[in-house]
This record gives structure tokens, C-alpha cells and sequence, in this order.
């Protein structure tokens, strides 16, 4: 190390120099002094890094002088390293340590079962029902008729089975644990048939082949990737295999020169043979709405006779996370009797979430209204027009310089590995920022605003906003958009554009 940067580095005040200091007070005032101590300490480090990484460079590039010595500058940006510019530091870094890691998010993408957003937002009756419920006690294992231990699954096993049609049934964690538990219990140690074309991965690189090595059962893949016939399920059925699967590709379709065999022939095929079948559906469509074009719904898929089906709460069902399996009542009773089922079992406040969102779906027309995600899936272009021209407005009253606004048609996608060809009308906010000319006439893109930067800035507001870019524009889809959120939405935006305007490099 240089003399420089050692001089440099003795410069840098103390811990407790910076603590007292008078800008300090405003720190001192909103956090506690553990907690500004550690982001002033954090704050000189990244400082010393700084300093040491400039030295190491300044000294490396020093070139001999004509008969002289090599002398290293003093380190870059040293002299910028004031007790205010530190403290300014400290405080930007308690700001986003008092930002909490899970926030609420405007959803602006255009995809409505946003996976990475959260999937489906709940109804104003599931909130209600959480926040009662964890507020304080709960029945959630008490029986209060008998006074004595009671089950958490009574709450919504009953209410499954009437909304669904199904003799009995019961939820889990999530759909791929509800997957999980009816390998384990149905197949462990035996062979499960599933069709090549149905070897499916989601999110998070989670796929079917090991969750099933996870789940201790073989897979014997039946047909090929675009065609798979009944005759190949029954050629391969032999003295170890335990169970047929059909899995519902919900993220993707096969398309041209196909085909699969009906869930009605299968379960026709097993039941002679005395093998259970499962219908792992996913995406769940409770409802049979119009929009729904092409996804089974999970009464459908019971009325062939199959012995369980499985699918998602926070999909297109519009709940909770959670994995709910509904079918004949003996398959039920061995999934709920099998010690894995423990492990993934519902906490209090996700039963409270789902159980309120399945009484919705007691009247159909009440869920259409009451649950986001159905109400979203069926909004018509004249509703994403008139919200669309809402948010414009709203953004308008806020800021007019700097960009240009307009309504523009656009695309959603229903999302969340669920009707993967669907495209949605909708209508989108489009903002673009105008390329000051040059002398000369030709546009000065150089010292413009990007939408990506503007983008950027966008997540960064005090309610986020995911949008979507496009070219030279940035989109604010409404498809998703709660209409509350449209007064919010606008704060953010005229937030985002203030900054980016005043820094236009940032």
C-alpha cells in the first residue's frame, strides 16, 4: 500500500466522530443508535474498499517519468469522502434497511397469475377473515361443541368437497407437495405411468421425473412426446405398476400432428385392472367460464370417475397458496392417514384465506365479482379502455412535462402456468420520452430518459410498479390493475419521471 492511500485512509473519521456529528442527529432521531452505528460502520468499510481498490489501481498505472521515478496520484474520489458524504451514505443504507423484503407491488405487467408477483391477490373477504383469525385465538384444532382437540382440516374438507363435487377432500401446502404426498402414498417403492408428452417443468426448475425419484416411485414413460395412445398405457402396465398419472401441461401445448388419450379412458383402463388414476390439473379452474377456453375444470375431470385430482389454491381458483386434492373417499382417507401429510399441512391463516374463498364460489356470479383473479380474467376491452384512460388521467394531473402519454390496445396473458396460448385484449398506458434535437436537427438520444432507466426507477417508488418494456415505450397494462390502486399508481409514476428528468443519466 502507497503512502497515499495510507494518508488517505487516516483521514476517514471514527465510528463515534460520525455518530456525534450534527448531521448525524436526524439518524439518531428516526433509528436507533445500534442500528446507525452499523450503517455508519458499514458506510466507512465500503469507503476504505474504495480508497484501497483506487490506490492499488493509481499505483499500478504509474508509468516512469523520463529519468525519474514513478509517483502514484492520490487515490481517486478520496478527497469526496467527507463526515456529510459518509453520513449521506449510512442514511440511504437505513432507509432500505427499514424497507420491509416482502411489499406490495402494483401489478402493471399485463399478466394476471403474476408467479413472480405473488399469483393470485385475494378477495377483500379472504383478508378479512386472515386478519381476524390471527388477531388473536382461533378454533383451529378445538372443537367447540365437544370442547376437546378438534382438526384443522374440518374447516374446509367439507366446503372442498361440496364446491368441487367430490366424495372427500383435503388441502396441503402447495400443488407440488399435494403431487408429492399422492406418489408416496398411492406408489412408494412401485411403478407410476405417465405419458412422455406429460413430463412437465415449472417454475423454479421444478420437474415431474424427480419429484418423483424424491417421492420413492418409479416412471415408466408411456407413448411419445406428440402422441401417446390408451394402447401404450396398457402395454405397459406390469405386476409393479402402482398408479396411471395424467398431468395437465397448463404451461405449454403441443401443437400440429397429436394425440392424448381422454382422462375417461384412462380411468376405464386402470379401474380393470384395479390401479388408481390421478389427475394432476394445476392451474385449477373451479369455474367453467368462457374465458377459460380449452382448461379443464376440475368437476369435469371428477366426473370421469378418477380417483384424485390435485390442483393449485392461488391459480386460476383465485386463493391462497395451496394444494388441494379432492376425490373418492377411501384415496383421500390413505392420503390424509400418511405421516407425510403432517409435514405439509396448512397454518391457520392460509385455512382462514382459503376457506373464505372457496364460500364465494357458493354463488358462482358473487365469485366472478368478488374474487381478482376472475374478475380480471373477464374484463372486457371497453373496461380496460375506460381504466386505462382512468390511470391516464390520473398521471396527467400529476406531471405533463418531460414525456408523451397515450392509451394504447394491448395483450395480457392469464399467467401462473395457465392457459399458455390465451391472449387477453386489453389496454395499456404507453410512455415514451421525446429525443431533444441536436443543432442540427438529429435526436440527442444520448442526453434523453430511457424507458428502461424510467422502468428502474418505477420499482424503486414507494409502491412499486412491475410494467412492461416494449421498444421505446414503457406499458402500464390495467388488466390487472386494482381500480383502488389507480391514485397510487399515478404517485408512483410522477415519482419516477421527477427523478429520472432531474438525472436523466441515473
Amino acid at each position: 500500500m502507497d503512502e497515499e492511500t495510507r494518508k488517505a485512509l487516516r483521514t476517514l473519521p471514527s465510528v463515534e466522530e460520525l455518530v456525534s456529528h450534527p448531521a448525524a442527529a436526524g439518524l439518531l432521531e428516526h433509528h436507533p443508535r445500534s442500528l446507525v452505528v452499523d450503517a455508519v460502520r458499514a458506510a466507512l468499510e465500503a469507503a476504505r474498499k474504495t480508497i484501497m481498490a483506487a490506490g492499488a489501481g493509481a499505483a499500478g498505472s504509474g508509468a516512469p517519468a523520463q529519468g525519474g521515478t514513478a509517483q502514484a496520484p492520490a487515490p481517486a474520489g478520496a478527497a469526496a469522502v467527507t463526515p456529510e458524504a459518509l453520513l449521506t451514505q449510512a442514511a440511504g443504507l437505513l432507509e432500505s434497511w427499514s424497507q420491509p423484503g416482502l411489499r406490495r407491488v402494483a401489478n402493471l405487467s399485463g399478466v394476471i397469475i403474476h408467479t413472480n408477483l405473488g399469483r393470485s391477490p385475494l378477495a377483500q373477504r379472504a383478508i378479512d377473515r386472515v386478519v381476524e383469525v390471527s388477531r388473536g385465538y382461533s378454533n383451529l384444532e378445538y372443537d367447540l361443541e365437544a370442547g376437546e382437540r378438534g382438526s384443522r382440516e374440518i374447516h374446509v374438507d367439507a366446503l372442498l368437497a361440496r364446491i368441487t363435487g367430490a366424495e372427500a377432500a383435503f388441502a396441503v401446502n402447495n400443488n407440488a407437495g399435494a403431487v408429492l404426498l399422492l406418489l408416496m402414498a398411492l406408489a412408494s417403492g412401485r411403478e407410476v405411468l405417465v405419458s412422455r408428452g406429460q413430463l412437465v417443468e415449472i417454475g423454479g426448475s421444478f420437474r415431474l421425473p424427480d419429484i418423483m425419484r424424491a417421492g420413492g416411485v418409479r416412471l415408466v414413460e408411456v407413448g411419445t412426446t406428440n402422441r401417446t395412445r390408451i394402447g401404450d398405457y396398457e402395454a405397459a402396465i406390469g405386476p409393479d405398476t402402482a398408479l396411471l398419472l395424467r398431468v395437465h401441461t397448463s404451461n405449454y401445448r403441443i401443437l400440429g400432428f397429436t394425440e392424448e388419450v381422454e382422462l375417461s379412458d384412462m380411468v376405464e383402463l386402470g379401474h380393470s385392472r384395479g390401479l388408481p388414476v390421478a389427475d394432476d390439473l394445476g392451474s385449477g379452474a373451479l369455474e367453467s367460464l368462457d374465458v377459460f377456453h380449452g382448461e379443464p375444470s376440475v368437476a369435469a375431470s371428477l366426473r370421469t370417475g378418477v380417483d384424485v385430482v390435485c390442483f393449485s389454491g392461488d391459480k386460476l381458483l383465485g386463493g391462497p397458496q395451496a394444494g388441494i386434492l379432492a376425490g373418492r373417499k377411501e384415496v383421500i382417507g390413505r392420503l390424509r392417514k400418511h405421516p407425510v401429510a403432517r409435514a405439509l399441512r396448512l397454518d391457520k391463516m392460509t385455512l382462514a384465506a382459503l376457506e373464505a374463498t372457496l364460500e364465494l364460489y357458493r354463488d358462482p356470479e358473487l365469485a366472478r365479482r368478488e374474487v381478482p383473479t376472475l374478475r380480471c380474467l373477464n374484463r372486457t376491452p371497453d373496461e380496460t379502455a375506460a381504466l386505462a384512460a382512468q390511470l391516464q388521467a390520473a398521471i396527467e394531473r400529476r406531471c405533463t412535462d418531460g414525456f408523451i402519454l397515450e392509451v394504447d390496445e394491448s395483450i395480457a396473458r392469464a399467467g401462473g402456468g395457465s392457459m399458455p396460448l390465451m391472449e387477453l385484449p386489453s389496454h395499456a398506458v404507453r410512455i415514451r420520452f421525446p429525443e431533444p434535437p441536436l443543432p442540427g436537427g438529429t435526436p440527442d438520444r444520448a442526453s434523453s430518459p430511457t424507458v428502461s432507466a424510467l422502468d428502474i426507477e418505477l420499482r424503486r417508488a414507494p409502491l412499486p410498479v412491475v410494467a412492461r418494456v416494449s421498444q421505446d415505450s414503457l406499458h402500464l397494462d390495467v388488466m390487472a390493475l386494482d381500480e383502488r390502486d389507480v391514485e397510487a399508481v399515478a404517485e408512483s409514476v410522477a415519482w419516477a419521471v421527477a427523478r429520472l428528468v432531474a438525472a436523466p443519466d441515473r
